[in-house]
């Protein structure tokens, strides 16, 4: 079968290239706007990419068209269709999907599919979650929408029965706005975290409540259901009805809980240690994920001392707190933090990792919800822990400078990414953390951070 990809760049539609590569099939794709890591992944499996969504790609004739949710029927200034291609498709009358439908057909059927839902840590959790499971020697299949480091690519099919998948809430596509993750139909199902996102899509918290409801249904009464005890949100969903096994972690009643720091700590069972995990990564957020892929990994036979022991391996996630660079004694983070509470809780890790040394936030409103404006009043208190903050305020209705005014000194706001760096650069001093965060590419600001400071260290030494 050959498959055409509209949106193919995107981290789940281009897991589910890889997946569809490996599979046999013939893929190709297009999309606009392309970044690592995903660009780059793609290149290395061999799959040919187009740029841009012109009708002319018609002319290819794949089985069928796989259409991403970053397609609409949405028109430019002047009238024309924003994506053409898709305007051809449909009126040529093709046979045409979208990825979570194709990714259900093709792949999941028959598998034991363990999914992670959640506000934040979706993609750390599944990668955690794979990575037990592979140590276990169980050779999962998973999509992560993003490269975990331990395994190099974001999915594969994998030769065991199990299947993990980041399952996001977003919706299907322009022609299907349930959730994604009401495709899956898993088996095992994490619920980390609720909170209000998307605002483009959701009007309130009670309607993607209602959309993990729905997920929930889907689970069969010999399944699982693993629920962050902290979140009055889930409690919310889960009362609305649960028809499967609950296990739950986090708080001092539920079922597994964490004793001791977030990077050295013991897992108890009902109380009882039955595991101890060490390891590198920092931040309660991380711990809470370990208890989560741990809670779902005993559901398919991976016992809680085995499953910590996987995790001392664990080597995260890229573009998950990824250091891509040092310079005069200044390191340089990439993180994907773009929802306030991710935000915070990534400075929280650093700082409990940095001790006394200063942390500088450097960060773009970049998703649909902080870019209409609907969390602005939340950005002081996510950055709270850094001490200098820095915003790219590029192709924003509403102005960042109101919304950290409450920081004063602390934050600054450029209006272009070489501004921003240079801003950057005049507060830097040895010793300094500088964490970037963006769900984007964020115009390449790391790699021009380490070239700003590499020579502002040369001259110097001149």
């Amino acid at each position: 079968m050959h498959i055409h990809i509209l949106g193919i760049c995107g981290t789940f539609m281009g897991g589910l290239a890889a997946l569809a590569r490996e599979a046999g099939h013939k893929v190709t794709g297009c999309d606009a706007g392309v970044y690592p890591p995903m660009s780059d992944q793609l290149r290395a499996l061999g799959i040919d990419l187009v740029e841009g969504y012109d009708a002319g790609q018609l002319a290819t004739h794949p089985d069928c068209w796989v259409v991403g949710n970053v397609v609409s029927r949405a028109r430019l200034a002047d009238g024309s269709p924003r994506y053409p291609l898709m305007e051809a498709i449909l009126d040529s009358g093709e046979r045409y999907t979208s990825g979570p439908q194709w990714l259900a057909k093709h792949v999941l059927q028959g598998r034991h599919v363990l999914a992670v839902a959640g506000t934040h840590g979706k993609t750390t959790t599944t990668a955690m979650l794979a990575w037990i499971l592979e140590h276990a020697g169980l050779e999962p299949g998973f999509l992560v929408g993003g490269v975990p480091v331990n395994f190099g690519v974001s999915a594969r099919l994998g030769r065991g029965r199990t299947f993990v998948i980041e399952a996001d809430e977003y919706d299907t596509a322009f022609f299907d706005k349930r959730s994604k993750f009401v495709h899956y139909r898993p088996r095992t199902a994490i619920l980390n975290n609720l909170e209000f996102d998307h605002a483009d899509i959701f009007d309130d918290l009670a309607a993607i409540e209602r959309q993990f409801h729905h997920l929930l249904r889907t689970v069969p009464p010999s399944g699982r259901v693993v629920a962050n005890g902290l979140e009055e949100s889930l409690q919310r969903v889960l009362h609305m009805g649960c028809f499967s096994e609950q296990r739950s972690f986090g708080a001092a009643t539920s079922d597994f809980t964490a004793q001791g720091e977030p990077h050295a700590f013991d897992v108890l069972e009902h109380g009882r240690v039955v595991a101890r995990v060490e390891w590198d990564l920092t931040g309660v957020h991380n711990q809470l994920n370990a208890l989560a892929a741990i809670a779902a990994a005993q559901h398919v036979g991976v016992s809680p001392q085995a499953a910590a022991s996987a995790l001392r391996e664990f080597r995260n996630v890229k573009r998950r707190m990824e250091v891509r660079g040092v310079v005069r004694g200044i390191t340089i983070y990439d993180d994907f933090a773009h929802h306030p509470t991710a935000i915070r809780t990534t400075i929280d890790g650093l700082h409990r990792r940095a001790g006394h040394a200063r942390i500088l936030a450097v960060f773009e409103p970049r998703s649909n919800t902080m870019k209409l404006g609907t969390m602005k009043a939340q950005l002081p208190w996510s950055l709270e822990q850094a001490d200098l903050a820095f915003c790219h305020a590029g192709n924003l209705g509403w102005d960042p400078r109101d919304a950290l005014q409450p920081m004063g000194a602390r934050a600054q706001v450029a209006n272009s990414i070489d501004e921003l760096v240079q801003q950057v650069c005049e507060a830097a001093r040895p010793g300094d953390h500088i964490v970037c965060m963006s769900n984007g590419g964020f115009g390449g600001v790391h790699g021009k951070l380490l070239a700003a400071l590499q020579f502002a260290e040369s001259v110097s030494e001149a």
